[in-house]
């Protein structure tokens, strides 16, 4: 018997990443060969957005993707999320030149009350949420903030970006494939800040310290080069990273529905592995045939803890600046 279709919801759907991911949705490559779907795509409602949307849409029939039972085009938050079964919140305002990152933060919570309090109100009563649009991980926490009828552990943030930068620099130091290491995970913010956890990734079986003999380049250039990879993309390309975002959204979800994976996900961090109680923080995930659970039991030595104490503090100074904001 064909599966019933789902409802993804996905803001900022004509931008860059929302480019580079509808075609991914679209073929199955999120939810499955089998699962047909109905896209619900938002844009920010004036005749520029709106007419790219349309335009995007006009593509997306054009591939004639059997999955695809139906699209919805608007600028209307409600109108997006109903009964939503996933909703995509890839949409924030970028950083402006001389812009202050306290007023991107503020600028960006406001849209993320609208969207968590339409979230809350009009999505299915099972959704699930997963945040893009940075500063992802305080996003989230503010969209959370509004759900009266959704629970907290339906939200998550993307950190799978950083995690797939991450394994793909270790492999190229180690002259592997990238299919021999595992076991990395992001702590922390979706930012320079956050800690790729080396100590406890395995390359090939191997401790991956041992396996790249050389501890010094692991701390003093591996995570930087991690942190900052974003930044230079930017340089190089003269835009943000999209296709690798979009990609790693993919990654997102398709681990968050199958069960047993185990992946790197910002979620709301209940204290563990020190971070402050209210925030939400990268920290590895087991997925669940209904949600996921923390992996709360990887002993972290001093090195990792100083890393983990940087990523907090600035998890903790944004939720700060947004305090007004969160319900």
């Amino acid at each position: 018997m064909a599966k019933s279709p789902i409802r993804v919801a996905v803001t900022g759907a004509a931008g860059n990443i929302g480019y580079a991911l509808l075609f991914r949705i679209a073929s199955g490559h999120m939810f499955g060969a089998d699962q047909p779907l109905i896209l619900q795509l938002l844009e920010i409602p004036v005749e520029g957005p709106q007419k790219a949307l349309k335009g995007v849409a006009m593509e997306i029939e054009d591939c004639a993707f059997p999955l695809v039972k139906g699209m919805v085009l608007t600028g209307d938050a409600d109108t997006a999320f109903a009964d939503a079964d996933w909703c995509l919140l890839v949409g924030s305002k970028p950083r402006g030149p001389g812009m202050e990152r306290a007023d991107l933060l503020k600028d960006n919570g406001k849209i993320f009350v609208a969207q968590g309090q339409s979230i809350d109100r009009v999505a299915a009563k099972t959704a699930r949420i997963a945040v893009v649009g940075n500063p992802c991980n305080t996003n989230c926490m503010i969209a959370a903030s509004q759900a009266k009828r959704l629970s907290p552990s339906q939200f998550t943030a993307m950190v799978r970006l950083d995690e797939n930068r991450g394994r793909a620099q270790l492999a190229q130091k180690a002259g592997v494939d990238i299919g021999q290491v595992e076991d990395l995970f992001i702590y922390g913010n979706h930012s320079p800040t956050m800690f790729a956890d080396f100590t406890h990734a395995r390359i090939g079986g191997k401790p991956a310290a041992d396996a790249i003999g050389d501890e010094a380049w692991l701390k003093t250039d591996y995570l930087p080069a991690v942190g900052k990879r974003g930044a230079v993309i930017i340089e190089a390309r003269g835009q943000s990273s999209a296709a690798s975002a979009a990609n790693a959204l993919v990654d997102h979800v398709r681990d968050l529905t199958t069960p047993g994976k185990k992946h790197s996900v910002a979620v709301a961090s209940g204290g563990a592995y020190g971070f402050d109680d209210g925030v939400w923080a990268g920290m590895p995930v087991i997925s669940t045939a209904d949600g996921y659970e923390m992996v709360t039991d990887y002993a972290m030595d001093d090195f990792a803890n100083s890393k983990i104490k940087i990523t907090n503090d600035e998890l903790v100074s944004e939720r700060d600046t947004v305090k007004e904001l969160i319900g």
